[in-house]
């Protein structure tokens, strides 16, 4: 198994619709970051887990899941370097593949001393857009060969008979 694990702090400032967004609203690009690890964490079948400073983000230190993407604020005095270096060394194992997605120089030099790989940032949003566009196109062609009706409908009525068929009234 792959394992992703995303230096969060570090991906919002490298990116620049993140970083944009962060400069007007923290949470929302936090929230932005998690949505978008989600959509590469279903497409690439890899775990992913993001760390985030508690420096932002005061008290103690927290984990939960949202989109199933495990997401860890670090205690108060801990640095997510710090707990992306205990990550890498508490979940690598003969059958885990740990990568790392910061760019942080230093921190880069000390995962890849622990086996994990590193991805920078950068490489990170390449490979997300990537994705994206993958995603567009398995999109579009899902829909031009969705099955045209026999019976022209309205657009109004095809929506009451779409929201019949999902059992919604």
């Amino acid at each position: 198994m792959d394992i992703l694990i995303v230096d969060g702090y570090n991906v919002i400032g490298a990116w620049p619709e993140l970083r944009e967004l962060m400069n007007r609203d923290l949470s929302a690009a936090r929230d932005r970051l998690i949505e978008k690890m989600a959509e590469y964490q279903a497409y690439s079948g890899m775990r992913v887990i993001i760390v985030f400073d508690a420096q932002y983000v005061k008290g103690t230190e927290k984990k939960f899941k949202s989109y199933n993407i495990e997401i860890i604020f670090t205690r108060n005095k801990e640095t997510a370097d710090e707990r992306i270096e205990k990550l890498a060394i508490s979940l690598s194992n003969i059958k885990t593949q740990i990568h790392v997605a910061t760019s942080d120089y230093t921190e880069q030099w000390a995962i890849f001393g622990q086996g994990a790989l590193r991805k920078s940032s950068r490489e990170l949003l390449i490979e997300m857009n990537s994705i994206e566009n993958g995603i567009d196109k398995k999109i579009k062609n899902i829909q031009e060969k969705q099955p045209v009706s026999k019976i022209p409908l309205s657009k109004e009525m095809a929506e009451i008979f779409e929201k019949w068929r999902r059992g919604k009234q």
